[in-house]
């Protein structure tokens, strides 16, 4: 659960990372989020208005205002992330981008959102992870007070109502185990996005992905709420990529806040949705396969962290940081940085079409379907152990 980016003081700034931006562009983002805010869109015409579009641009606008401040306080406060032996990047870079992507995404929802009793739940929880991971960006906290604070903030959501139907509840006892598997779900959902946060855009990108796909299976379903509320993730981590994700240097980096928060919410939406009715099974696996590449990633790690000795316990997996996540061996491969995150985004992109797909499949293109997602994910297996074995460059 060891996060890659963490806070160290540094007595002095590359200039890179000195410089500030003039007052003007902050101003004409000011402008266009008030004039955004100001458009009545809800209670009115929302097909000609295109909701999901105008969400949409209002996280973008916010997240892509606020980047800029959180980047200054940040390196007045000296919340950087130092170049070190397990980290892609050469220069030290602020944190906090989180907060920005925070930010839209809360703006976003409170202004346009009547709050139901789980959308309170996931907001709670995401918010204490935010705050756990601002923590973190500032102190360092352990891996495991981290993950109390995980269960913690995945306990405030099922105190809303957020809980996953895997078990059948007729039985009081499985109660208990809905309540446990939500539980393992959110933390380890949460902890998955947070482990690829390595490389320049590849969280944030990820959250563009798994959002918009959450919105078609959304639409799919009829469940046009949650749509709109994945829409509101999409701007969001879409404001903070042009800081982070870019030619050269990245100016801004997500931070353990951004990674949790963006991981924390994709797995709320996951369990708010009805994403096949009077199908478990097809419920369950529309979003593992939309959260599939980062699902993937932290089991075949965790597997072969221990396969290989590297961990004996669940504190040295907690505490364990290394470079052996799909990115890094994609780029072990020769693969440039900006090359191995694009094909992590093509491989996420297909297993979400897969995910799409499900919905009105019979039960043989279902199986067919899957059967294409395990050999994507196999091949992926294959490149990685192809990667571990390549001299690291």
């Amino acid at each position: 659960m060891s996060d890659p980016h963490r806070t160290i003081d540094s007595p002095s700034l590359p200039t890179s990372v000195a410089t500030q931006s003039p007052a003007t562009p902050h101003l004409i983002r000011l402008t266009f989020v008030g004039l955004l805010l100001l458009v009545p869109i809800w209670g009115r015409d929302h097909a000609a208005r295109l909701p999901w579009l105008y969400l949409v641009m209002l996280a973008f606008a916010v997240a892509f205002f606020a980047a800029p401040l959180v980047r200054g306080i940040a390196i007045r406060w000296r919340v950087l992330d130092m170049p070190a032996a397990r980290k892609v990047h050469e220069v030290a870079t602020p944190l906090l981008g989180g907060a920005a992507v925070y930010c839209g995404f809360a703006v976003t929802v409170l202004t346009s959102f009547d709050f139901s009793l789980q959308l309170k739940g996931v907001a709670v929880g995401a918010t204490l992870v935010v705050a756990i991971g601002i923590l973190d960006d500032l102190t360092d906290l352990p891996a495991s007070l981290k993950l109390v604070g995980h269960i913690g903030a995945a306990g405030a959501a099922i105190a809303y109502g957020v809980v996953l139907n895997v078990a059948p509840t007729w039985v009081p006892a499985f109660v208990w185990v809905n309540v446990l598997l939500t539980i393992l779900w959110f933390v380890t959902v949460t902890n998955a996005v947070q482990f690829l946060d390595g490389m320049d855009g590849l969280a944030a990108g990820l959250g563009v992905i798994a959002g918009v796909f959450f919105s078609i299976a959304a639409l799919q379903t009829d469940q046009r709420y949650l749509m709109y509320l994945s829409a509101a993730l999409v701007g969001a981590c879409l404001g903070f990529m042009p800081y982070n994700f870019r030619p050269g240097r990245a100016q801004l980096f997500l931070g353990d806040s951004g990674a949790t928060f963006i991981g924390f919410t994709l797995a709320g939406l996951a369990v708010m949705g009805e994403w096949a009715e009077g199908d478990p099974i097809i419920a369950l696996l529309t979003p593992s396969l939309i959260l599939g590449v980062p699902l993937f990633d932290i089991g075949f790690v965790g597997i072969a962290r221990v396969v290989t000795g590297k961990v004996h316990s669940l504190h040295e997996w907690l505490a364990y940081t290394g470079r052996d996540h799909i990115h890094h061996r994609f780029e072990q491969l020769g693969l440039t940085r900006k090359q191995s995150v694009l094909l992590i985004f093509f491989l996420a992109s297909t297993l979400g079409l897969s995910a799409i797909l499900l919905k009105d499949a019979t039960p043989r293109e279902a199986v067919l379907i899957l059967v294409q997602a395990a050999c994507i994910l196999a091949i992926v297996a294959v490149l990685e152990g192809v990667g571990r074995w390549r001299p690291k460059r």
